[in-house]
């Protein structure tokens, strides 16, 4: 076989629409886009124009709240931390915070805190400090003779921010 020999299936590939081309083409002329009118010129956004009706986007009640500063945490799993323990950056039966956990690699930052979740096992005792956790992830670090503590983090950084301000001198 050769380079000059290979060739797509038949079908598999389809020729591009070559539009204003001739008459004979049947997309020559105004190349199908009709006669006059704005969608017959370049240039044109009225993909949800509906002739002047309500548009079914604006229709449509909307559901749900979207926070404007939602917490969003640096999740972590049991599986991330047995790995952690197995390649040594975790010592067997560490007390882990944020910070530590950081230090360790396990979290590249921790955003509003970290959240445990429970996927993979975990078989060495570790007490966490975690700003989240879920009840199976608990329930599993228990198991392997650690424990959770789950710690208000905004509270923590709201009142450092407020020690900090009131330490700060007035201007």
């Amino acid at each position: 076989m050769k380079l000059h020999e290979l060739s797509d299936n038949p079908g598999a590939t389809k020729a591009k629409k070559r539009v204003g081309r001739g008459p004979g083409s049947g997309k020559g002329k105004m190349g199908g886009r009709g006669i006059k009118g704005q969608t017959s010129r370049s240039g044109v956004a009225i993909k949800g124009f509906e002739g002047g009706q309500m548009p079914l986007h604006r229709r449509l009640p909307k559901r749900g709240f979207n926070a404007l500063n939602p917490t969003e945490y640096a999740v972590i799993n049991l599986q991330t931390l047995q790995r952690a323990v197995e390649r040594g950056a975790i010592a067997a039966g560490a007390a882990l915070d944020e910070k530590a956990l950081v230090a360790a690699g396990v979290v590249r930052r921790p955003l509003d805190g970290v959240k445990l979740l429970a996927k993979g096992e975990l078989t060495t005792a570790l007490t966490l400090e975690v700003a989240a956790a879920s009840k199976a992830a608990v329930e599993a670090v228990e198991k392997a003779g650690g424990a959770v503590t789950v710690v208000d983090v905004t509270a923590q950084r709201r009142a450092a921010r407020r020690a900090a301000a009131e330490a700060a001198p007035e201007a």
